[in-house]
């Protein structure tokens, strides 16, 4: 076996495993790599993978470095490495391939973290790694199944989110996916904002979102837009990749809220996921059970009320390269949490 690293040219036969791969998510193709480069926190990303003699790739990564102070990074492989995690020597090869270019970066440690259910065990040793410290992507997720008919979808449904839906409707609230994305993310934007201000929490910058749209595409990407009497009131943005709709983002305008336009989009995203052929629609991270003061607990509230099925995920990994630097970068993160402002 030997290890690769694809470019530009033969970057096609990498997606095909990835699409190919039980495991394989949207975080995990050229397009996202190509996607987060275009952020000023992330500004390189690489595609390796090994190949066995046929040629044939047999694991992959995407890693994405992450920008810190005093020309340091750390390294990040997204709902990733495609691996089997029993084989030793694949492994080693992925592993080391990726320090490699840690040390080549001057990264302090590297991140991952696989979509295996945590109900799988993994013997953590093979990777030397150890529980990080802190996580991107979700450990908790609620996944729709799409095979389900219409009627099955409602059926399943909490009472109140079946009647929010009926509310949107008999309001006359309706929706449309964007045919300018790249345009209407302003529109996406500003209700963003009154959402962040309203439930206290952070968002991307413009650019970041009309990137989204501008390197993943109509395919892969797409904008609703939830309208009553002539104003757009709520928006959401959808990913699509092999038989999965991913709900990422989702904002809403302090106006006219008693008219549920969020669930009439969500209901609209599914059934059109749905008749695209996908099977599942994630709704990419709930809190943790018997959480009730999470951060996401109110989110999660209203994402529970589609049903679906509770999927937890083993949690982030890191291989820490530069323990000095790390452990600093640990202290300023505890630092700059206590200060006053």
């Amino acid at each position: 076996m030997e290890i690769v690293e694809y470019t530009a040219k033969n970057r096609n036969k990498y997606d095909k495993f990835v699409e190919s791969h039980q495991l394989g998510s949207i975080h995990q193709v050229t397009d996202w790599g190509i996607f987060q480069a275009k952020s000023k926190a992330r500004d390189r990303f690489w595609t390796i993978g090994v190949e066995n003699k046929k040629g044939e790739i047999v694991a992959s990564a995407l890693v994405i470095r992450q920008r810190l102070p005093f020309g340091k990074c750390w390294l990040y492989v997204p709902r990733g490495p495609l691996a089997d995690y029993t084989k030793k020597k694949t492994l080693k090869l992925l592993l080391g391939k990726i320090q490699e270019l840690g040390k080549r970066e001057h990264a302090i440690f590297f991140r991952f973290d696989p979509a295996i259910k945590k109900e799988e065990k993994i013997d953590w040793k093979t990777t030397k790694s150890h529980p990080a410290h802190a996580h991107y992507q979700p450990e908790s997720t609620l996944i729709l199944d799409l095979s389900l008919s219409e009627e099955e979808l409602l059926r399943q449904m909490k009472p109140k989110g079946r009647y929010n839906i009926k509310v949107a409707q008999k309001h006359g609230v309706t929706v449309k996916v964007s045919g300018q994305p790249e345009k209407d993310v302003e529109i996406f934007y500003k209700l963003l904002h009154q959402t962040t201000a309203r439930d206290s929490f952070s968002s991307h910058p413009l650019e970041y979102y009309r990137n989204m749209f501008a390197v993943l595409g109509p395919q892969k990407a797409k904008l609703y837009l939830a309208q009553y009497e002539g104003q757009t009131i709520a928006a959401i943005i959808v990913t699509f990749f092999k038989e999965t709709a991913t709900y990422y983002f989702g904002a809403s305008g302090n106006e006219h809220r008693n008219v549920m336009a969020p669930y009439l989009l969500q209901w609209q995203a599914l059934l059109d996921a749905k008749n695209a052929g996908c099977k599942y629609y994630d709704f990419l991270g709930i809190a943790p059970e018997n959480t009730p003061d999470h951060p996401w607990a109110g989110v999660t509230d209203f994402k529970l009320k589609f049903g679906g099925m509770r999927v937890n995920y083993v949690p982030a990994q890191e291989i820490i390269y530069r323990p000095f630097w790390y452990l600093l970068m640990k202290f300023a993160k505890w630092l700059r949490n206590k200060m006053p402002f």
